[in-house]
């Protein structure tokens, strides 16, 4: 049995697919790797062929159209055949050492009968332009190196979340909820760190650097420049995450739970002011008003809810050029803070 699927979603990754596969295949026969060519239009097909030759116990390689990162990261889940789902983007890596850790642990796991719904790692920012790293870690917040639930658990700082780079889940319960991300458009990673965790019952946190996030390049999603263009991809993700549980679903949550439910929300929210706040176009206040009507008419009660959250409560009072300066600054400095580059 594969302990972990990788699922590697590749578009025109041929200039550093071999740093991200090579990483993986540390873990030896213990792990499947996906290698999802979607649609790439440079070496990046013949690499992933030549990697599945090469380890055909190990890796596999799948080519389809181009669908975008969350279409890459369904396919994975379609075909996995580990225990535990992974995504890594193929311009990031895992630390070797961390991964022998990990992988160490879930066989000392399996082989007691006792596994979790969700691991979580830490993982950390390696800036491309001067070297530099941010670790993000979850001491403080969560229990360390033993299993626990919702209950145990401590509220996120507004700046932190449970990204996709710390989080491991069970396949099976990934694939009960039912996720499937869209396609052909950006921040999907969003939906997939939030949707499954009300599935989530058990959960174990491995305080290990394992996950390495290539930071810093201009063409990546998450410079100034890229989310300002991508408002409209911002505000739909943030409608998807709005219908995909009501105000009376979350609020049966056991608090802990609950708490962390409007975190996410709280987070999105503000991001999803600032990508679009940062210029005044008719299209920006037209998406951003449909946004909240639709919560509104839908579900008033969390509309209310979220309307209620401190930043969400302060920024509707300035006026949109206001709350576009506020934001912008805000997001450049946890750039320079977390290292994501502008």
């Amino acid at each position: 049995m594969k302990l972990i699927t990788f699922a590697v979603p590749s578009y025109n990754s041929q200039d550093y697919l071999n740093k991200c596969v090579d990483s993986l295949l540390m873990g030896g026969e213990d792990v499947e790797i996906i290698i999802v060519d979607d649609g790439s239009t440079d070496g990046t097909a013949a690499l992933a062929d030549a990697y599945e030759a090469a380890y055909p116990a190990i890796v596999r390689a799948v080519h389809k159209p181009n669908g975008g990162h969350g279409s890459g990261v369904n396919k994975g889940l379609e075909l996995a055949t580990g225990l535990y789902y992974k995504v890594v983007d193929s311009d990031d890596w895992l630390d070797v050492d961390a991964l022998k850790t990990l992988l160490s642990t879930l066989k000392r796991h399996v082989a007691e009968g006792e596994t979790a719904d969700l691991y979580v790692t830490n993982f950390v920012y390696e800036r491309v332009a001067d070297k530099s790293r941010y670790v993000s870690r979850y001491t403080g917040t969560l229990p360390v190196n033993r299993f626990f639930g919702w209950e145990e658990t401590k509220p996120l700082r507004l700046w932190k979340m449970y990204l996709m780079h710390a989080l491991i889940y069970r396949t099976e319960m990934l694939r009960a909820t039912g996720l499937k991300l869209p396609e052909h458009t950006f921040y999907v990673d969003n939906i997939f760190a939030y949707t499954p965790l009300p599935y989530v019952k058990k959960l174990f946190y491995l305080n290990i650097d394992l996950y390495r996030y290539y930071i810093g390049r201009s063409d990546q999603s998450v410079t100034v420049d890229n989310v300002v263009k991508r408002f409209d991809q911002q505000i739909n993700i943030t409608r998807i995450m709005l219908r995909e549980y009501g105000y009376n679903r979350i609020e049966s949550m056991c608090k802990p739970l609950r708490r962390q439910m409007y975190h996410c929300l709280h987070v999105m929210l503000m991001n999803t002011y600032f990508f679009t706040t940062a210029k005044d176009e008719p299209l920006r206040r037209q998406l951003f008003a449909l946004m909240w009507n639709e919560l509104k008419i839908n579900d008033k009660k969390l509309y209310r809810r979220l309307k209620r959250m401190p930043l969400v409560w302060i920024l509707d009072r300035l006026c949109w050029k206001v709350k576009g300066r506020v934001t912008t600054t805000s997001y450049r400095f946890l750039c320079k803070h977390v290292k994501l580059g502008a």
